[in-house]
């Protein structure tokens, strides 16, 4: 079966998980309006059938529980998720095989890298370019772009693959950015300076020459899942989408640049940005929870939309948890568990709560064996990996401790931390230019906080012994459960909503 965005909602719509919605909607603030009231109660997503002003059905909430996210990913539970994750830690830092096994294993994966080779659909039967328009039919509009907050700047594009390639070496670049409309033919792009889209920007600038980009509208989510894993793996997303899903993305030449765009795409538009053009970009909503500020951005000039017959547009938009992205970030942190062990080797665990908006805090368990580990395992943490640079929290634990239960994390941080001792501070890091709580946008502090049993010389003094079940009684009361009348109650039930775990 061919993957796209119509297969994978056929798929939600068999499992009851995808409600068609008949009544006329408008973009303009209405659309989100509905959808932010189904992902607070982990609803289905929703296909909006008859859009004001467009003859283009809207999908919204696609990715709205982890559950889904999991399920665009082939997968049916979290667990398998972690097991990609060591697949792809072994493609980052390879080891010699010891045995014949590890030696198996390791050509298992490698032929899983070449059967993830993108698929090249031949010039002019992609799906994608079945109506194409060029020139003075180039019109944005077409679009059904929507508006999610009352005071947001205008219409956007939240959830399209960017795709760029480097000026010198041709390898491309698929990230997901915000764009704003700014007329019938150009948006501005806004992406961090540290982002692969910006980085060929500064080299096209260098050589004199336009940078060509292209937005893909409408794609597979596995696709999306994709782009949005930053992991320093020498390969491109279009491979890391092939593993994930288990065989090549098919992907097309653009009628009017020289870059390749997914060929299942609902819509494609081909554009170039010229180095040092930008308008204003913002305010928006975002992830933060509040409106960003208003930021020169880089103008996109497009001369090329290609559609599908009757093309679906799938949207998004950011704001305080629980949001889309931060069910596919609940699904990357379990990707990155297996990688980030690698990296740090005392880490036994960690967790990125969604109310700490999925990447601001994290809670890290280690195995604990001599003095200032915590504070080493902190400091590890945030230089492992490139998306935990803007990480404003480091919580280090005891690998006794269930990361994932906050009434665990909060016992830790409440009996183990002496504030003078235990939190050490780092200032001028850099910060998230989102991020208002810092004095100076884009430069701010981080807190680390070792909550941790301390050992000498941490302690000059005994440390109490934990209190617990006698073992003996413990096993005569799991076995006469039933006996006291209590086999029905559920026990030790967290409420991992609080940390945004489960959400369903």
């Amino acid at each position: 079966m061919t993957r796209n965005l119509r297969s994978f909602l056929n798929l939600l719509e068999q499992r009851h998980q995808l409600h068609r919605v008949k009544a006329l909607v408008d973009p303009d603030l209405e659309i989100a309006e509905i959808s932010n009231r189904l992902l607070q109660s982990g609803g289905p997503a929703l296909l909006f059938e008859n859009v004001k002003g467009s003859n283009t059905p809207v999908v919204v909430n696609l990715l709205g529980t982890v559950e889904r996210v999991c399920w665009a990913m082939d997968m049916e539970d979290q667990m398998e998720l972690e097991a990609l994750g060591e697949k792809l830690g072994k493609l980052q830092s390879p080891k010699p095989p010891k045995k014949i096994s590890q030696a198996i294993d390791f050509g298992k994966i490698l032929f899983d890298v070449v059967k993830s080779r993108p698929q090249k659909v031949l010039f002019g039967n992609a799906p994608c370019q079945e109506v194409v328009l060029q020139g003075d039919r180039v019109d944005l509009n077409i679009i059904p772009m929507i508006r999610p907050w009352c005071h947001d700047a205008g219409k956007v594009i939240t959830l399209g693959l960017v795709i760029t390639k480097d000026p010198e070496n041709g390898i491309p670049n698929i990230s997901v950015y915000r764009l704003q409309q700014q007329s019938k033919d150009t948006m501005t792009v806004h992406w961090l300076s540290v982002r692969g889209g910006a980085r060929h920007l500064r080299k096209a600038a260098e050589m004199g020459k336009k940078l060509e980009i292209a937005i893909a509208l409408g794609v597979d989510p596995l696709l999306i899942m994709a782009a949005a894993t930053p992991i320093p793996v020498d390969l491109s997303e279009w491979i890391f989408a092939g593993l994930y899903g288990g065989e090549g993305v098919q992907l097309t030449k653009c009628k009017t640049i020289d870059l390749e765009v997914p060929a299942q795409a609902e819509f494609i538009l081909e554009g170039t940005i010229t180095p040092g053009e930008v308008l204003p970009d913002g305010p928006f909503g975002d992830h933060m929870g509040y409106y960003g500020g208003v930021e020169d951005s880089p103008l996109v000039r497009f001369q090329a939309i290609t559609h599908r017959r009757d093309p679906i547009y799938l949207t998004t938009f950011s704001g305080r948890p629980p949001k889309e992205e931060a069910m596919m970030a609940i699904a990357l942190n379990r990707i990155y568990t297996p990688i980030l062990r690698q990296q740090v080797t005392e880490i036994t665990d960690f967790f990125l709560p969604m109310e700490a908006l999925s990447y601001k805090a994290a809670i890290i368990s280690i195995k604990k064996s001599y003095p200032g580990q915590a504070r080493r395992a902190a400091l590890a943490f945030w230089s492992a990996l490139p998306q935990f640079t803007y990480t404003k929290f480091v919580i280090v634990v005891d690998e006794t401790i269930n990361i994932r239960d906050p009434r665990q994390v909060v016992w830790a941080l409440s009996s183990k931390v002496d504030p003078v001792r235990d939190v050490f501070i780092l200032p001028q890091t850099p910060f998230d230019t989102l991020d208002f709580a810092s004095e100076q946008i884009g430069l701010g502090g981080r807190m680390g906080i070792d909550a941790t049993t301390k050992v000498p010389p941490e302690t000059d003094h005994e440390w109490g012994e934990a209190l617990e079940s006698d073992p003996d009684v413990a096993a005569m009361v799991d076995r006469r459960w039933a006996e006291y009348g209590l086999a029905d109650l559920k026990l030790d039930e967290v409420d991992a909503n609080l940390f945004g775990y489960d959400i369903r």
